[in-house]
């Protein structure tokens, strides 16, 4: 595969990358270049996490990436995940890697590693103090919202940590490449600005979208706003509002109940998670995307693109409940391979369940 193949996979359906030129000079510099994307641990994936962040681990993975799956285990000890329990943290840990790998992530190119493996080596820690050292308290603060967490009211003192051990887990992984959702993109600010200082490496980065909710921003969008950063984080799909998610392992019925009550506003794509969920999977995973309808609301209606879609519903010539019965049979025809998956591996959902 040529560098310009391999860029395209990198960087398509991204919503940020810093820099380009950087990654095109890590491909054409690099046999085996190192990327990364850190999950806290807790709840189900959905498919935010397991689709749109899976998917593009696939794509590094596909251009030569050696890539990694990072299981934050400290990190989510550290943001009081699973009431700061490690042993259930470290079984929605095994649930995570066995989720990834039902979607496809397996090969001699994908990595798990556990936050643990790096914490047990007095060079990590030292990683994290020069990082702490370097860097004000007010800075730290302001990046606290990686964690879901504003610097507001009673802060943990252990959170001040979150984001130094963040930007020492790029470094210890020597990655050239630290990949995460929109969320994410203060820590890697913070381990570029660092890098500078301690005259190290800087790594890329790059940002993927973040899924709208099932439910919604929960407030009346302004068709042509575009939703600030925090507006995204907070409306996002997350496992810690399951009502928000639809997960891996969800039943065709269950699928169908789902995508039947969301959030999807006639002629708006403005935090409408049904379109956004047609953007950034369908299109990233399919060439086409079709509409099955009557014969007397038009009949079927095909799309090759997500632009040619989006005219079309912003036109109001899709019906809403006509994008959601087509939406529902491919969703559940993506998500067949981890569905199939956990019906014999039942054990592990209802264990994570409990938990």
């Amino acid at each position: 595969m040529n560098i310009e193949d391999k860029m395209k996979l990198v960087t398509k359906n991204t919503e940020e990358i810093i820099l380009e030129s950087e990654i095109k000079k890590i491909l054409e510099e690099k046999e085996k270049p190192r990327a990364y994307i850190g999950f806290e641990l807790s709840g189900f994936l959905h498919l935010g996490t397991g689709l749109i962040c899976g998917n593009k681990l696939k794509d590094l993975a596909n251009a030569g990436f050696e890539t990694i799956i990072y299981l934050a285990d400290w990190h989510s000890w550290i943001n009081n995940k699973l009431g700061a329990d490690m042993d259930k943290i470290r079984i929605a840990g095994e649930y995570f890697q066995e989720g990834f790998e039902s979607v496809g992530l397996k090969g001699s190119n994908i990595k798990f590693i556990w936050g643990t493996s790096l914490a047990e080596n007095l060079d990590y820690w030292e990683k994290v103090v020069k990082v702490a050292k370097s860097n004000s308290l007010n800075r730290m603060l302001r990046t606290l919202p990686i964690m879901g967490r504003k610097a507001e009211g009673e802060v943990e003192s252990a959170f001040i940590y979150y984001p130094a051990m963040q930007v020492a887990d790029i470094y210890q992984m020597e990655l050239d490449l630290a990949c995460g959702g929109m969320d994410q993109r203060k820590a890697h600010m913070l381990a570029r600005d660092t890098a500078d200082k301690l005259g190290i490496k800087k790594p890329a980065s790059l940002h993927t979208p973040l899924l709208t909710g099932l439910e919604g921003y929960g407030k009346k969008m302004d068709a042509e706003a575009i939703p600030d950063l925090a507006d995204q984080i907070d409306a996002k799909m997350s496992k810690s509002k399951p009502e928000t998610c639809i997960f891996i392992h969800d039943s065709e019925e269950d699928i169908l109940r789902k995508i039947k009550k969301a959030h999807c506003p006639p002629n708006q794509t403005t935090g409408n998670p049904i379109t956004e969920m047609i953007q950034y999977i369908v299109f990233d995973m399919k060439d086409n995307f079709k509409i099955e309808r009557d014969t007397k609301f038009g009949g079927d209606v095909e799309f090759n693109s997500y632009q040619s879609f989006e005219e079309e519903y912003i036109g109001g010539k899709i019906h809403p409940m006509d994008l959601k019965t087509s939406l529902t049979r491919i969703i559940s025809e993506i998500l067949k391979p981890p569905r199939d998956y956990f019906d014999k591996h039942h054990d592990i959902i209802e264990e994570v369940g409990k938990l």
